[in-house]
């Protein structure tokens, strides 16, 4: 065989490796299949599950959601170092670009705590493991604070049926489900001790009452008692 046919033939068996590689390695190699979503405002300790929740889609719309969940690949014994090489490297370079995308979207200080991570996978799942505890320990307070709620006989009925309703907004906020005819029993039940008769009145009710029902009962009771009482200085 010639020279030039040597190499020729060298050459045709190049192009069928890097066809070969290269097929092989598209496994790796994110494919852009829509649009990218807007890139989530970035993490500041607050809120992570929403956070977490907004990066999840942004990294979807990239096409790289899958580097949070995957280790390196392992390719099989007697794969050529040609094609371990170029599959290794198109992971690692979309592994690359998974991990700062998902730094870019933390503050400077996480940035500079987190940037040590080797990969997508490990920076996330520290995140998780940091954040998602202080989520439950968060969830927990909340709850602590609802059922520690206590109304008095000195403040507005209605001032402190607000300060409930806030806390139950945050309970609702953290995922814990409260439905209404609960919501509407525990007001009921964390009412004054002046409020005693009023409150065995409502208790005893046997239809069913709305949240917003109950706060118009309240109010309209507070006015009452806020009449009589009037009437009573007057006449003194």
């Amino acid at each position: 065989m010639s020279n030039e046919n040597q190499t020729n033939g060298i050459v045709a068996g190049m192009g069928a490796t890097v066809t070969s590689v290269a097929a092989s390695s598209s496994r790796s190699t994110p494919a852009h299949a829509m649009a990218p979503a807007e890139k989530p405002e970035k993490f500041s300790d607050i809120d992570f599950k929403h956070w977490q929740m907004k990066m999840l889609f942004y990294l979807t719309t990239l096409s790289l959601q899958r580097f949070i969940k995957e280790d390196p690949p392992v390719l099989a014994e007697g794969t050529p170092d040609d094609e371990r090489f170029v599959v290794t490297e198109a992971w690692k370079h979309s592994d690359f670009l998974c991990k700062n995308y998902i730094l870019s979207c933390l503050e400077d200080s996480l940035y500079n705590f987190y940037s040590v991570m080797e990969t997508s996978k490990a920076l996330w799942n520290a995140l998780e493991k940091k954040y998602k505890i202080e989520d439950a320990g968060l969830k927990n307070c909340v709850a602590a604070r609802f059922l520690d709620f206590k109304m008095l006989d000195t403040r507005s009925v209605i001032t402190q049926v607000q300060e409930l309703q806030v806390i139950v907004h945050d309970l609702l906020a953290e995922g814990m489900v409260i439905n209404e005819a609960f919501q509407v029993a525990a007001f009921i039940e964390k009412l004054p001790p002046l409020w005693k008769d009023f409150k065995n009145y409502l208790k005893h009710k046997q239809k069913e009452m709305a949240l917003e029902d109950l706060i118009v009962r309240l109010r309209t009771e507070e006015d009452n008692k806020m009449l009589k009482r009037s009437h009573v200085e007057t006449r003194q």
